[in-house]
């Protein structure tokens, strides 16, 4: 169940206007931190540079293939604005089955933005099915040259109280990961 929550937990964001940092963590080319709002809110902002061409970053998050080469072991990615990512963790399941993560896609712009929203399901923490609609990732794609590439992600829609506060103590360290899953496919 952690690795399946890994992958979800990537997906919660939208980029908020001004905020104070309350938290920060480095591990080499990923950095993490929790920035709260003048309107009482948090935003999870983290980032990490990837030695990649942007069309590599890109469709590691927005094909199939991709998704399945460093964050779930079954995918499926209908990108397009309304389409979904569909993920699974299970060693004999199919998408569909029981279990299925689906992140929606807002919107995209080809190598440059994707937003995410999660279908929250029961197993996930009540504070989070209280806020479904507002949950979302705004990944935003930067290329720093052409072998080199700078992904920003911000998880939005997170209110203020202490249940998103312990839940930012999972979601940071699993982020990272899935973050260093990415860049180990990428650069290897």
């Amino acid at each position: 169940m952690r690795a399946r929550n890994q992958a979800v937990v990537l997906i919660l964001g939208l980029v908020l206007s001004a905020g104070t940092a309350l938290t920060e963590d480095v591990d080499a080319d990923i950095t993490s931190q929790v920035v709260k709002t003048d309107a009482q809110e948090l935003i999870l902002v983290q980032e990490v540079d990837v030695d990649a061409p942007i069309a590599e970053v890109w469709n590691a998050y927005t094909t199939s293939d991709g998704w399945m080469a460093w964050a779930a072991p079954l995918a499926e990615v209908d990108l397009r604005a309304g389409g979904t990512i569909k993920t699974h963790y299970g060693a004999d399941a199919k998408i569909g089955d029981p279990g299925t993560n689906t992140l929606h896609i807002v919107n995209y712009v080809p190598e440059r933005v994707l937003t995410l929203r999660a279908e929250i399901s029961e197993r996930w923490p009540e504070v989070m099915k209280e806020d479904e609609g507002r949950l979302m990732n705004v990944i935003l794609f930067e290329s720093q040259d052409e072998s080199r590439t700078r992904i920003q992600s911000f998880g939005v829609g997170y209110r203020d109280v202490p249940a998103y506060d312990e839940l930012m103590g999972f979601f940071i360290p699993a982020n990272e990961g899935l973050f260093r899953k990415l860049k180990e496919h990428l650069e290897n």
